[in-house]
């Protein structure tokens, strides 16, 4: 089907969830509605204050940059904007924007008649953002626990949240996203490999189909998970990495501050062996 067509065939009234027929409009190919509106509002002004601290640091080198949260002697107060406000506001903004996005593509899914997979996967990676600027810094006490809105900055913060608490990578919840990380970037490489190698077969050759594909599998590892199976798998295993990394972040600090090297020898205290 032509794009064209299938633009008209899909550009339809209706799905929209604020607004009704006054925001369900369009701008070329691209739907906007309430939320895109709000999406463009947040994210204009979130980078506009960027822009903002820059100024106030007195660098334009985008590698030094950093819009630093309140220091921690503020608690979960409201801070200046010189001294963490515009952090504040920037992290506030970058919510909105992507909620926007995610209720933006929830009504293009209503338009479509197709279910929710898509904005409850990008939920996913806003939750794990969120996890990070706010419920970690909330349950912590303070806002200075966020991360700074930098390159090296931002770096550094990760590696020191990481010593702070022995070794980031004793973290057992830490693993398991990693791992669930990995593996959606094997299975998504195998899959696209795959499919880049049947419909690329050679020139004089003819397009192999999903029968030669599953044979393939079949004969790597035994099983085949199919057409569909294989973006059902890849969907559960990229949103497992995400919730398992707001996971172990949420742990660290909030319910546990030692070091996580020590916490693997806390099995050598159990009563057990005492007996």
């Amino acid at each position: 089907m032509a794009l064209l067509n299938f633009e008209r065939k899909y550009r339809i009234r209706g799905g929209t969830l604020v607004g009704g027929d006054l925001f369900d409009f369009w701008i070329g190919p691209f739907y906007v509605g309430f939320f895109g509106i709000t999406a463009i509002f947040f994210a204009f002004l979130g980078t506009a204050l960027i822009f903002l601290g820059a100024s106030m640091e007195g660098t334009w080198n985008p590698w030094l940059i950093s819009i630093d949260p309140p220091p921690i002697e503020y608690g979960l107060q409201l801070a200046p904007m010189a001294d963490g406000g515009i952090w504040q506001i920037v992290t506030v903004c970058a919510i909105g924007a992507f909620g926007s996005w995610a209720l933006r593509e929830v009504e293009i899914s209503r338009k479509l008649g197709m279910g929710l997979h898509v904005p409850i996967a990008f939920s996913v990676a806003i939750l794990a953002y969120v996890t990070l600027v706010v419920i970690r810094p909330f349950l912590m006490g303070a806002w200075g626990h966020g991360f700074p809105y930098g390159i090296m900055s931002h770096l550094e913060w990760v590696s020191n949240t990481g010593y702070k608490y022995g070794n980031f990578h004793y973290n057992p919840a830490h693993m398991v996203a990693i791992t669930f990380f990995f593996t959606t970037t094997l299975a998504l490489s195998m899959h696209g490999g795959l499919v880049l190698s049947a419909v690329n077969p050679g020139r004089g050759n003819t397009v192999k189909t999903p029968e030669h594909e599953n044979a393939f599998f079949r004969d790597f590892v035994g099983y085949s998970i199919g057409t569909l199976g294989i973006h059902r798998l890849g969907l559960f295993l990229a949103l497992s990495a995400g919730i398992w990394s707001a996971i172990c972040i949420v742990i660290s600090g909030p319910l546990y501050d030692g070091s996580w090297v020590d916490w693997w020898n806390g099995w050598k205290n159990l009563a057990i062996w005492r007996v």
